[in-house]
């Protein structure tokens, strides 16, 4: 299980970190262009939010400092997967509803498996002065 969570985990880095960028690093003018009325800077905000959710779902776990980060970065973005899932629903872009919304329950998932669940991760214990 704990491999399953690993594979699931980095993909969904990867998600977050190729969609955050494309609206973090896009230019105003082209945001706009395909924004459908949505204030361009909730999109930058929330392109930020999934590239610092991205590192947050491995870097945590990966070292073992501080893992419960882990966790509470997949809780972030299943909260902000689930107002993308809402707005693209409203927007009658239900194939785009759909992505978010398995994005969501996959970080659900995660957040689940590091926090209570099999893949949960102890954090490294300090170093006893000898």
């Amino acid at each position: 299980m704990r491999i399953a969570v690993w594979i699931i985990t980095g993909l969904l880095a990867l998600f977050f970190l190729f969609v955050g960028a494309s609206k973090a690093f896009a230019s105003w003018e082209f945001l706009q262009a395909g924004s459908m009325g949505i204030p361009v800077i909730l999109l930058k905000i929330a392109g930020f939010a999934e590239i610092v959710g991205a590192v947050g779902l491995i870097v945590p776990a990966a070292t073992r400092v501080l893992p419960i980060l882990t966790p509470i970065a997949a809780i972030g973005l299943v909260g902000t997967m689930l107002g993308a899932t809402v707005i693209n629903i409203g927007l009658g872009m239900p194939a785009v509803a759909v992505q978010t919304g398995l994005a969501g329950l996959l970080s659900a998932l995660v957040a689940w498996a590091r926090l209570a669940g099999p893949a949960k991760i102890t954090p490294r214990s300090a170093a006893t002065p000898s």
